[in-house]
């Protein structure tokens, strides 16, 4: 959704993996990675526009219950020049295994802390993937 301040409200997605490394994905034409998921549509809530977008872009289900909310975070869209975007977003559980679909050209496995191998979206860098380490060394 978009707002008239020029901000797009997204859910992001935060998979790990049994090495705790973290999935992202690339669009299409774009260089940056950023976490898996999307914009909502509207009247959808967050975790059922997250588990949509898993399955559309990656193949994969959402486990139910899974979900950890890590925060809401904001930073300068990097796909949508002039826009910000905010994201709610959430450590989840999957199951199936990933491949790049729908409008993902390539995926990747990189670590939760710095460095990460791949340039990532501010809102991932600097914002979610802190929030993301602290949790998973909170548990």
């Amino acid at each position: 959704m978009q707002h008239a301040a020029g901000t797009i409200d997204i859910v992001a997605a935060v998979v790990c993996d049994a090495g705790g490394r973290v999935l992202v994905v690339r669009k299409q034409g774009t260089a940056t990675f950023i976490q898996p998921g999307g914009k909502p549509d509207p009247g959808e809530a967050p975790l059922a526009a997250l588990a949509r977008e898993l399955d559309e872009e990656l193949g994969v289900t959402l486990v139910a219950g899974s979900a950890v909310a890590l925060g809401r975070f904001e930073a300068w869209a990097v796909h949508e020049a002039g826009h910000r975007v905010r994201a709610h977003a959430f450590l989840v559980t999957i199951t199936g295994t990933p491949r790049a679909q729908a409008e993902i050209a390539e995926l990747a496995w990189v670590p939760l802390r710095p460095p990460h191998g791949r340039r990532l979206a501010p809102l991932s860098a600097d914002h979610i993937l802190p929030a993301a380490a602290n949790a998973v060394a909170a548990t």
